[in-house]
């Protein structure tokens, strides 16, 4: 893959790369339209959407940092948005052009002073992995295999600039008014600017590591503060197929039902017992071992989840508080679903909306055990999103529903729910974590 010697890093800089790209946007605007005198509706939308999302998705590389973190978090819409845009950005989370070799030792040397290979016994200058963010190279050091994290130049300084020029079009996506929208946007802005925070990621990696390194078949790097800095991390090398190469290929029910159930209890037990999550949970953030042991990694993105929201937000993951009236309206007050100042007509409907998506997304919830292979539920869920994603009634009204914290809690769920249905995960025990006490 072509490496990047240079990162637009100026607001002026980024904003023109972005705005080159919607005219390459317009242009296949026009296709389309042409496309539609000889081809189908549906032939004609599919070749604008593949064509729209390479060309962001080509632009989003190169700017990489929180644009194309955006776009990432973006790919995991499944039930919004289109497929070709869900398959594109999905590359965000492990394949995006790296540094030069020639820019990877300038910036060791911006924080150590040093070479790589002065602190390093070896060190391979070409990455094994890029992200949105930073990028992975292989070394050694006293006879450990390490892997170190290099966050890319400028990314941390131009995280607001990037969310006001992105700010537009997730508005429109999303339905989010002018009014009361800053506080989601500042909550992805904050959680953003905690990712490009090493030192922080360092603590909360170890933190995390020892909090949750019970769990069985759940396994963690060593992370090493002396090879770590603001903008570099230095962990152990672990090795393994990354968990969407993993869902692939096999066909070990078992295996799955074993690295399920890792899984979900890792999950579990942070958000119940630590009240602090791991909010990036897609494919290119965890391992399967040799021996069949789920690793986890990259803890840059840790959502804390206050009680004044944890305890509506799983009250009502239970049936028979779903089927209280009262009592589900009053929760859907605390958790700023509902208004005050709202008129009937949007209490109304947003109870309805919300009755009939918690119903279904908390079915997991109201079991012992639950199969996440099952097609159908999964499917009720993406027809669901679609329904709502595309109801003009809904559309009239202010969409600013619901606390910040939503935000990355509901991107842990469904994040959580589409890594276990890659599994294909069955017979999975629901509050299994409570043992792990």
């Amino acid at each position: 893959m072509k490496t990047i010697d240079k990162i637009p890093v100026s607001k002026i800089s980024r904003a023109t790369k972005l705005v080159s790209t919607g005219a390459k946007v317009g242009v296949n605007y026009l296709k389309y339209y042409g496309d539609k005198l000889t081809k189908s509706e549906i032939e004609a939308r599919e070749r604008l959407n593949e064509n729209n999302a390479d060309d962001i998705y080509d632009s989003l590389k190169q700017l990489k940092g929180s644009a194309l973190k955006v776009a990432q978090m973006l790919s995991m819409e499944k039930s919004i948005m289109p497929q070709a845009y869900v398959e594109k950005f999905s590359l965000a989370q492990f394949s995006v052009p790296p540094l030069s070799p020639a820019l990877v030792v300038k910036t060791f040397k911006n924080y150590f002073g040093k070479s790589p290979n002065e602190l390093y016994d070896t060190f391979d200058v070409n990455s094994v992995n890029a992200a949105s963010i930073g990028q992975v190279h292989k070394a050694s050091k006293d006879g450990k295999q390490l892997a170190v994290k290099i966050q890319y130049p400028g990314v941390a300084q131009s995280i607001a600039s990037d969310l006001a020029l992105v700010k537009p079009i997730a508005m429109k996506m999303f339905n989010i008014k002018g009014k009361d929208s800053d506080k989601y946007f500042k909550e992805v802005e904050n959680k953003l600017i905690e990712e490009t925070n090493y030192v922080l990621e360092l603590q909360q990696s170890k933190e995390i590591a020892k909090a949750c390194g019970h769990i069985p078949n759940l396994e963690f790097p060593t992370y090493y503060d002396e090879l770590s800095t603001e903008r570099i991390i230095t962990m152990d090398y672990m090795v393994g197929e990354h968990l969407s190469e993993f869902t692939k290929r096999n066909e070990d029910q078992n295996l799955a039902n074993k690295l399920g159930q890792a899984l979900w209890d890792f999950y579990m037990y942070q958000i119940h017992i630590l009240k602090k999550v791991h909010a990036d949970p897609h494919p290119g953030n965890f391992l399967v071992s040799e021996d069949g042991h789920l690793i986890a990694l990259d803890f840059g993105c840790m959502k804390t989840i206050p009680n004044e929201f944890y305890t509506p937000y799983f009250e009502l993951a239970q049936s028979t508080n779903l089927n209280d009236t009262d009592f589900f309206l009053k929760k859907l007050y605390e958790l700023e679903i509902l208004k005050t100042d709202d008129f009937k007509g949007e209490v109304d409907f947003f109870t309805e909306m919300f009755h009939e998506l918690l119903s279904l997304f908390n079915q997991p919830f109201h079991s012992e055990t639950f199969d996440f292979s099952n097609q159908e539920f999964f499917g009720k869920i993406n027809e669901l999103g679609q329904r709502y994603s595309k109801n003009t009634e809904l559309r009239k009204m202010n969409g600013n529903r619901g606390s910040k914290h939503f935000i990355y809690m509901n991107r842990t769920f469904f994040g959580l729910y589409n890594l276990m249905f890659d599994l294909k995960a069955k017979d999975i025990k629901i509050n299994n974590f409570k043992t792990l006490l």
